[in-house]
């Protein structure tokens, strides 16, 4: 990794900006997820009147690594999992 050029970017997250530094490829990947996870945090807002932004991060958190541990196939990567899949077999076919 040290090999590749990671770029900057600032994402929002339950009100709070992040700067992380990724792979130019994940950038799509990356705000895809942080959209999924800022509507999660939106609907647990809807759901748990009465917490702050930090107990809805962290149970939208919860909510994902519980579905990643169960092996729910519904969980919130499954497109982009299934588009990885896809790529990596058309390469192999190329090959």
């Amino acid at each position: 990794m040290a090999d590749e050029e990671l770029i900057p970017v600032t994402v929002w997250l339950g009100g709070r900006s992040y700067r992380i530094r990724i792979k130019p490829q994940e950038e799509e990947a990356v705000r895809k997820a942080v959209k999924l996870a800022e509507e999660k945090v939106i609907e647990m807002r809807t759901h748990y009147a009465g917490k702050d932004d930090q107990d809805f991060l962290a149970m939208t958190l919860l909510t994902y690594a519980a579905d990643i541990a169960t092996g729910d196939n519904n969980g919130f990567m499954k497109e982009d999992v299934d588009s990885m899949i896809a790529r990596i077999d058309k390469a192999i076919e190329k090959s």
